[in-house]
């Protein structure tokens, strides 16, 4: 799958995340209604259900995992930031696929479409601090 359709599906999967982070439906309802209210198309398909599945799965060591390197309690954070760290820290530390800086790349890119004017190096400075614990080989 084309770069591009990945970054789509981490785009809708962020959306998703949000969503479920405030409504508190099951993320099975929210991955349903997000595939049929979007054009799929130009999404992989997979790897949206990857990000999504595998955030709400492992939301609480995810969590446990960004709490030290942020200067304040994770339910104090904006509902995007959480979102986004939320998203960038699964794929850190289970898509070895994905190049750390990809991930972090990418991360800073949704937190500039989505969040607040400087959630993107609040987002940046988490994943700085956090990256050694997150993906200690650095690949």
């Amino acid at each position: 799958m084309k770069p591009a359709a990945r970054r789509k599906a981490r785009k809708l999967a962020v959306q998703a995340i949000y969503s479920w982070q405030l409504s508190e439906n099951s993320m099975s309802d929210i991955e349903a209604q997000f595939l049929t209210d979007n054009d799929t198309s130009k999404i992989d398909v997979d790897y949206f259900l990857a990000l999504v599945r595998g955030v709400a799965g492992q939301v609480k060591t995810l969590d446990e995992a960004l709490s030290p390197f942020l200067d304040r309690p994770l339910a104090e954070l904006d509902q995007v930031e959480r979102a986004v760290l939320r998203l960038a820290a699964f794929e850190l530390r289970e898509r070895l696929d994905v190049p750390y800086k990809v991930a972090i790349n990418e991360a800073i890119e949704l937190a500039k479409s989505f969040g607040a004017d400087e959630s993107h190096r609040f987002v940046n400075g988490v994943l700085d601090k956090a990256i050694d614990s997150l993906r200690p080989t650095r690949k």
